[in-house]
């Protein structure tokens, strides 16, 4: 087994899988919160934090290595990088996976020319950023990782605060290497999950950022259109990580999706 993983707390178990570059530390703000309801499953993806890469590194991978560490049946929740892991334990293993929560998180990072029988995709970025980011490794490590933190909060209100939290859980455990770091680039630069994404039938909880200038919030919106158990909450103000901007309304979001109450209507959408 490749991925590490740290369980805190008592209840239904949740596993928390984190973004391109970072680890298991970026969810600790909210550990000693949610661990008082859910017994947390907290992985580091292969190559980040405390776990030892794979080969081949592809997503598919990454979800086989993380389907190793975690119970039986899992509320599984994904932040960007992780919502692709997340995306495939729900489609490879559905019978794994009660409950799912897609944070930031989008099933094609890169927006893509319409080809046969495949239509186009305006709900990402440009190609070229990713590809400037994986150039740019080889120049300056950590330039580059503070680069990609900052344009995840950009256009967010309290985006210095948010970047802050952001590096000092960057910092908190061992960095991954330069081949694991562009190994993972090339998975948000090449998956593109939406055929699988649409035959998704677990119940699903879209939390998006508004502001979030690495996956556009369209993003979001198409997945609650094309996923049929799906139900999107948008963040205003937020960016691509709300848990840490907003982590009241995120919580919150969290709560009533995994402990409903049984008396009030979940509603499909709505705008804070």
């Amino acid at each position: 087994m490749s991925c590490h993983v740290d369980v805190v707390g008592q209840g239904h178990p949740l596993v928390m899988i984190h973004g391109w570059g970072m680890h298991s530390g970026v969810w600790q703000p909210l550990v000693k919160r949610l661990s008082k309801k859910y017994m947390l499953y907290l992985v580091d993806l292969p190559g980040m934090g405390q776990s030892r890469s794979v080969e081949p590194y592809h997503l598919y991978r990454l979800a086989e290595e993380v389907a190793e560490v975690i119970p039986g049946v899992s509320d599984i929740l994904g932040w960007s990088l992780g919502g692709l892991v997340a995306q495939s334990l729900a489609t490879n293993q559905p019978e794994r996976v009660k409950k799912l929560v897609l944070v930031g998180s989008t099933p094609c990072f890169v927006n893509e020319p319409a080809i046969t029988k495949m239509p186009g995709w305006d709900a990402g970025i440009q190609r070229d950023y990713f590809t400037d980011f994986s150039q740019s490794l080889d120049e300056d490590y950590k330039k580059t990782i503070i680069k990609f933190l900052t344009l995840q909060c950009m256009k967010a209100k309290d985006a210095r605060d948010t970047i802050k939290q952001l590096r000092n859980s960057f910092d908190a455990k061992p960095a991954p290497t330069e081949k694991t770091l562009k190994d993972a680039l090339h998975i948000l630069l090449e998956a593109d999950l939406r055929a699988e994404s649409i035959n998704i039938r677990k119940p699903t909880l879209l939390i998006h950022g508004d502001r979030d200038t690495l996956v556009p919030v369209q993003a979001a919106h198409w997945m609650m259109q094309h996923m049929s158990k799906s139900v999107l909450r948008v963040i205003a103000g937020a960016g691509h990580a709300p848990f840490l901007s907003h982590s009241e309304q995120f919580v919150e979001a969290l709560d009533q999706f995994l402990e409903p109450d049984p008396s009030a209507k979940w509603q499909t959408s709505w705008m804070t």
